[in-house]
């Protein structure tokens, strides 16, 4: 049997746009929002944990009626025949609730929470990491190590712990598929440099992605569209 070919597929805040997720650099997008100095940085977690756990706990309340849309399906249904590993940027489970089954998350999870304190600050070992749903936290609410849950998000200052299982699926694939990420948040964004010189490498974003690198083929478009867009040029090759 010939193996299958390995996609790996980069995800940003635009292929769940189409969902009603809010992006956070777009024009109305949560940054225009809100500090993500305040809301997102471990800086601002010092300061104020009931702000930023009131923050999560509303954007995991909103993600319960979102759905996955035609581009979070279509990326799912590669796996039908590729070897498929999605690297998201973003922090929804609409992956995983299209049927994605290879999942890295470099931002965390919102659907999730971990100790203040614990092991994962040390080992990023995710033992003590729970699974909440949609559901809330509150400021006083311990975990069972006795420290403060928190929000299983990273944020700027912290350290992005899957970033090298990554650049390892990245470097492994035949073909790197970039879908509504504007290349402008590192690490991820770089994660493209570590592609086999000789395969393709495709991004799908409606707007013009300031990346000069010659293998590189935009499809401009959103993502559900751009995504049908990608599957006729596999199919024809």
């Amino acid at each position: 049997m010939v193996p299958k070919q390995k996609i790996a597929v980069l995800t940003g805040a635009g292929v769940s746009a189409e969902s009603g997720m809010d992006t956070f650099r777009d024009s109305g997008g949560l940054w225009g929002k809100y500090d993500p100095q305040v809301v997102a940085s471990i800086d601002g977690w010092h300061r104020n944990k009931g702000l930023l756990i009131d923050f999560y706990n509303d954007l995991r309340v909103q993600l319960k009626d979102k759905q996955p849309n035609k581009a979070h399906r279509l990326i799912a249904a590669l796996e039908d025949r590729y070897d498929v590993t999605v690297i998201t940027q973003n922090v929804d489970n609409l992956h995983e609730r299209a049927g994605s089954t290879r999942i890295i998350h470099l931002h965390g999870e919102l659907t999730k929470v971990r100790p203040e304190v614990g092991e994962y600050d040390r080992t990023y070992s995710e033992k003590e990491v729970i699974d909440i749903g949609y559901g809330t936290i509150a400021l006083g609410d311990l975990a069972p190590n006795g420290t403060q849950l928190r929000p299983h998000i990273v944020w700027f200052g912290e350290s992005v712990p899957k970033i090298e299982r990554a650049i390892e699926v990245v470097e492994k694939a035949d073909i790197l598929l970039i879908v509504g990420s504007s290349l402008s948040v590192y690490p991820a964004a770089g994660l493209y440099r570590y592609a086999d010189p000789h395969i393709p490498i495709y991004i799908i974003d409606p707007k013009e992605v300031g990346v000069c690198d010659g293998r590189i083929r935009q499809i401009r478009d959103v993502a559900s569209s751009g995504m049908e867009k990608f599957i006729d040029i596999l199919e024809k090759n």
